[in-house]
């Protein structure tokens, strides 16, 4: 059997009866020392990376991200938070020779949410979850792939936002005078004291369902309420009936649709999108059977 060459002593294993004894420092201490054991066992120096773990794709941008928002009114950058029951993003090091998958965005965005529900409950404050992760709550199969929406009354929004500065999160106002925005681990999160149809009230934040979001127990609202919220946004402007429909389909069973229509009405955009789930036997006709 034909051995090939060993660096630094330029003989071929057919050279003679016997390969040439290995450089010193190619003997494994492991194969006990005798300088012939190669051609019975290999024994391999593995090299050593001295080098740091692998950045994380996006981090840095996450932290670009929230000193550019902590700029907007003064306030230092959000530290850098552990994911629940998990290590710090940096302090893993990923295989040798690993592709870097891509951050789970859904998952962060629920542990964004968890995050901040923590927070308000800890503290004592009214809110209810809204938007997309609501949706999630009550039963939706989607991915989420936006931000965490929370709605707070407006006589609370700055004790709110108080709660989570000492926390360590980022939070400014925008231009829009109906919210507050966060930063929850690289997340956006909303906080929402003015509905398309008027201001957060006591008796919405008050017919919320206790519901778990990702294994945590938050208050979520009412699917009445949150397909409300949802028809009092469109417009002329912004009338997306197709990311509302599935919505509503999940929803249907849920909701009070006498309720929905004595609100809007004949206002036209909600009319147009009750009659076209009315079209799809999502719902039963005006003054049919539910």
């Amino acid at each position: 059997m034909d051995f090939p060459s060993h660096p630094g002593t330029g003989a071929r294993a057919g050279d003679a009866d016997r390969s040439p004894v290995p450089p010193a420092n190619l003997i494994d201490p492991s194969c006990g020392g005798d300088p012939y054991s190669h051609q019975r066992r290999v024994c391999r120096r593995q090299p050593v990376c001295t080098e740091g773990a692998a950045a994380v794709p996006g981090k840095g941008a996450a932290v670009a991200q929230n000193a550019g928002d902590a700029a907007l009114d003064g306030r230092r950058p959000v530290p850098e938070l552990h994911l629940a029951g998990g290590a710090a993003e940096g302090s893993r090091r990923p295989d040798a020779g690993a592709e870097q998958l891509p951050p789970d965005r859904h998952q962060a965005i629920l542990e964004a949410t968890k995050q901040v529900a923590a927070l308000l409950k800890r503290q004592g404050h009214d809110f209810a979850l809204a938007g997309s992760v609501a949706v999630y709550a009550h039963g939706g199969a989607g991915s989420l792939q936006h931000d965490a929406d929370f709605c707070i009354r407006p006589e609370d929004a700055e004790a709110v936002a108080a709660t989570l500065e000492d926390a360590g999160l980022t939070v400014y106002a925008p231009p829009e005078d109906w919210l507050l925005k966060a930063k929850c681990l690289g997340q956006d999160v909303d906080l929402i004291f003015g509905l398309a149809h008027g201001p957060v009230s006591t008796e919405l934040l008050g017919r919320a369902q206790e519901l778990s979001v990702d294994s945590v127990q938050m208050p979520v609202l009412a699917p009445t309420d949150l397909l409300r919220s949802l028809l009092a946004a469109f417009s002329e402007h912004h009338c997306d009936f197709g990311a509302v429909l599935p919505i509503a389909r999940l929803l249907r069973e849920k909701v009070d649709w006498g309720q929905i229509r004595r609100e809007f009405g004949d206002a036209p955009m909600p009319a147009a999108f009750l009659y076209l789930l009315e079209r799809l036997d999502v719902i039963a006709p005006q003054g049919g059977d539910q």
